[in-house]
């Protein structure tokens, strides 16, 4: 963490690939019989704190399934569908914020569950008490996803004014992809600030692969104080690639007492790499294959920078080249009163 103060280490024992999707569980997701995140103080490398998720699967690896941001952690249950946001306090504590998934609001499932038990109808009374509570999760979409539709829906439907227009565009772009719009799952996660998270969206193959790389994807921005979703992009999308590139220090999210960060070298902030950059996409044979290969990164890992002086390009250029198994890396010094393209 900034302060120094704390460590954040996660264990787990070993993956089960054929677990049952049992409890809500998505299918095909592996599952890990216990992770645990434990909190430490660097001081004395005492344990404060510990958050346990059982029968559940975090993706650990590069950190994919973690994002630290200031004091708040945000954590990935692939398993479960769920992105848990906890607090990390000055004392040394671990506190559940939220979770988003299922529910989105903190009071949905009492809302829910009270009004399920008022529409039982009086003939069924009876029946019902012996059957017991409705299963909920069976009987609707998650909160989350059913924002996701909503967004889609209003956002097809405002494309046009003319109804005729309107339902066409709705069978077309809508309808027919509902099925898979609902079965897309929830890969990765990160906090663009305090109150908005920009989720990765894909199919369960897409969600346990390697390479993922290779499978359909969409990227939404999320907020969690109005639990709205605000903006939703598939990751091939030219506008998403045009934020990315004007502005791609945003999705670098860094701590706001994160000063050095803010000579992290980019696109965004630095005409070299932009000239750099786009000379790239410029010789690419495939456009859409470079927009997607770009925004593939998406969302980004809280520790995917590293500020450096040699990695600053209004000081020095270098390049990565592939020689069998080996890379070169070079750099040129320049002064900063000399072009860098000489």
């Amino acid at each position: 963490m900034e302060s120094n103060q704390f460590g954040l280490f996660a264990t787990s024992t070993a993956q089960i690939h054929d677990a049952p999707a049992v409890g809500g569980a998505v299918q095909g997701v592996p599952s890990i019989e216990k992770i645990t995140f434990h909190l430490l103080r660097m001081e004395d490398g005492e344990i404060l704190d510990k958050k346990v998720f059982s029968n559940d699967f975090v993706n650990l690896t590069h950190n994919m399934g973690v994002f630290l941001y200031d004091d708040l952690l945000a954590i990935v249950s692939l398993r479960y569908q769920t992105i848990h946001i906890l607090q990390i306090r000055d004392s040394g504590n671990l506190v559940d914020v939220r979770a988003i998934g299922e529910f989105c609001r903190e009071d949905d499932e009492l809302f829910l569950n009270s009004n399920a038990q008022h529409q039982v109808p009086e003939n069924n009374v009876e029946n019902h008490m012996h059957q017991g509570q409705p299963n909920m999760g069976n009987s609707f979409l998650s909160g989350i996803k059913q924002r996701l539709l909503s967004f889609i829906f209003q956002g097809i439907w405002n494309e046009e004014t003319d109804d005729t227009l309107r339902i066409q565009r709705l069978r077309n772009k809508f309808y027919f992809h509902f099925q898979d719009y609902v079965d897309l799952i929830i890969w990765k996660v990160q906090f663009l600030d305090r109150h908005h998270l920009l989720i990765k969206f894909g199919s369960v193959d897409g969600g346990v692969s390697r390479n993922a790389d290779h499978h359909p994807a969409f990227v939404a921005v999320y907020n969690m104080a109005t639990t709205e979703i605000v903006s939703f992009y598939q990751n091939s999308a030219d506008e998403l690639y045009m934020l990315f590139e004007q502005f791609g220090d945003h999705f670098h999210v860094t701590s706001r007492n994160s000063m050095y960060m803010n000579f992290v070298s980019s696109h965004s902030n630095n005409i070299h790499a932009l000239e750099q950059l786009r000379s790239i996409k410029d010789k690419a044979s495939n456009s859409s294959q470079f927009v997607k290969k770009m925004l593939a990164s998406l969302p980004f890992s809280c520790q995917s920078q590293s500020p450096s002086p040699y990695f600053d390009q209004s000081l020095f250029r270098f390049d990565d080249k592939m020689a069998g198994k080996k890379i070169k890396l070079s750099f040129f010094w320049r002064r900063w009163w000399q072009p860098l393209y000489q």
